[in-house]
């Protein structure tokens, strides 16, 4: 479904600023399942029209929801990684400094991270402008290996990929390009990085290693670690403070 109401909310944003902010309150009691625009209504205080005039759809919002959530862990990653670059950091530092800005995030917005990464949404399907926002993530992290490649700074690959390309046009493009040898796989690793960064992310914010794991902080900055050593980059250690 379109966001029928882009418009709408640009020419009101008032309306759907208030809209927004109560439905996230929402996300964190019922969930995205439980979304409505009624109950939206009656917890900002407005009647159900002046709702559904910026947002005419249950959708509608819930695409603005998502598109949000993805700018905002984005934008907090992005400057995570301006001010790593600022310092002069290494890019096993900068990765570090971005996925800590990832975790950080999350923790401080477990609905809307649960929102974009959890579990899908009974019978919604988010539209093709959900696309960039949520390119963005991963693209702050081909930036950091695609700069470490270009300093020199990543070990190649003792196990090349066993057979033809497995990525899609987007992802090549999103990298800009396969290098060559020995690192024509490295977009391939990236995703893998990407995908273990995510999932140690849901373990984390659901909680499911507090019976396994003693420090939660500085198993994250070793995990994190751990999956950089499959693109063949070094992440230092780092202090941490849970």
């Amino acid at each position: 479904m379109a966001l029928s109401g882009t418009s709408a909310t640009d020419e009101n944003p008032g309306p759907a600023r208030a809209v927004k902010a109560t439905a996230r309150r929402l996300l964190e009691k019922l969930g995205a399942q439980g979304l409505s625009l009624d109950a939206v209504a009656h917890g900002s205080g407005l009647a159900v029209t002046e709702v559904q005039a910026v947002f005419p759809h249950r959708d509608d919002l819930l695409t603005a929801l998502v598109i949000d959530a993805y700018n905002a862990s984005a934008a907090a990653m992005e400057q995570a990684d301006r001010a790593a670059v600022d310092a002069g950091a290494p890019a096993g530092a900068r990765l570090l400094a971005v996925t800590r800005a990832l975790r950080q995030w999350s923790f401080d917005h477990p609905a809307e991270f649960a929102l974009i990464y959890g579990s899908p949404v009974p019978d919604y399907h988010a539209p093709q402008e959900t696309v960039p926002p949520a390119s963005r993530t991963p693209a702050v992290l081909a930036g950091i290996v695609r700069s470490a490649l270009q300093a020199g700074e990543l070990t190649p690959p003792r196990r090349a990929l066993p057979g033809p390309p497995l990525i899609r046009p987007e992802a090549e493009a999103l990298f800009g390009g396969v290098p060559e040898a020995p690192f024509t796989d490295i977009i391939e690793r990236g995703i893998v990085l990407w995908s273990n960064l995510i999932g140690l992310l849901v373990f984390q914010v659901f909680n499911r290693t507090h019976d396994s794991v003693r420090d939660e902080s500085a198993f994250f900055d070793f995990a994190v670690a751990v999956a950089a050593e499959g693109i063949g980059l070094k992440v230092p250690a780092g202090e941490h403070t849970d």
